[in-house]
């Protein structure tokens, strides 16, 4: 999905790609209910993530997907569905500077306050997204983040002590790339936390909650759904 806007870098020495919807029907000079930020799976800001957006926006959100890989290559789109585009999606995973990548979505968050002028802020992550939902959770004054998927929270555990914010977790069981162990880490290291919901899917694999593939399973996608639209009518607008 080409992207549609530029926002600037905290620096304001360059700008990030994002795919932004406005709410249909928005009047000029209304304010959207709230911002939802969509971050991408390793797969760029391809069609599932521009329907995720879309979506979010017809529910009444500014809605923005940055496109995370634009340091390395704007422009990026994998299909899941495809062994080849799989592995190159890893590729520029592993390559990816996540330190710096968490100042991007910061950038968007200031974007959104200063120059749309939306106050309440919210981020939706989606495999290594859920990892930055967690990040942003910890390192930013974001309002409210949901992850899906858990790959590698049990290895930042030690930044549990700066959520203060509401974080939702959606963790599929059978995840192969979350492995029981890690699972088990995260329940030890956040079910305490007042401001941290994990809810797990049962025999559930990651991507579950696809938009569309061989992933989805669509009993599981839809409970998550309902349940992250619940969570940022409550906490983000």
């Amino acid at each position: 999905m080409p992207t549609n806007t530029s926002i600037p870098t905290l620096d304001g020495n360059d700008t990030i790609p994002a795919y932004v919807v406005k709410p249909s029907g928005t009047l000029p000079n209304s304010t959207p209910r709230g911002a939802i930020i969509v971050i991408q799976e390793i797969f760029g800001v391809n069609p599932g993530i521009a329907k995720k957006t879309e979506a979010w926006a017809a529910a009444g959100y500014l809605a923005v997907a940055p496109d995370v890989f634009w340091r390395q290559q704007p422009g990026l789109e994998f299909d899941p569905d495809i062994p080849e585009e799989f592995q190159q999606a890893v590729g520029y995973m592993m390559k990816h500077d996540f330190d710096l990548g968490i100042r991007d979505v910061e950038a968007v968050i200031h974007w959104i306050r200063r120059d749309q002028g939306v106050a309440s802020v919210g981020l939706e992550g989606f495999c290594m997204g859920g990892k930055v939902a967690y990040m942003a959770a910890a390192r930013t004054d974001i309002d409210a983040s949901v992850g899906y998927y858990g790959v590698g929270i049990d290895q930042m555990l030690n930044e549990s002590h700066a959520l203060a914010k509401p974080l939702l977790l959606h963790v599929p069981t059978a995840d192969g790339f979350v492995t029981p162990a890690a699972q088990a880490a995260m329940h030890a290291g956040l079910d305490s936390n007042m401001h941290v919901t994990i809810h797990d899917y049962e025999g559930l694999d990651h991507g579950f909650a696809d938009t569309f593939g061989a992933r989805r399973n669509i009993e599981g996608a839809k409970l998550a759904e309902k349940r992250t639209a619940a969570f940022f009518a409550a906490n983000v607008g």
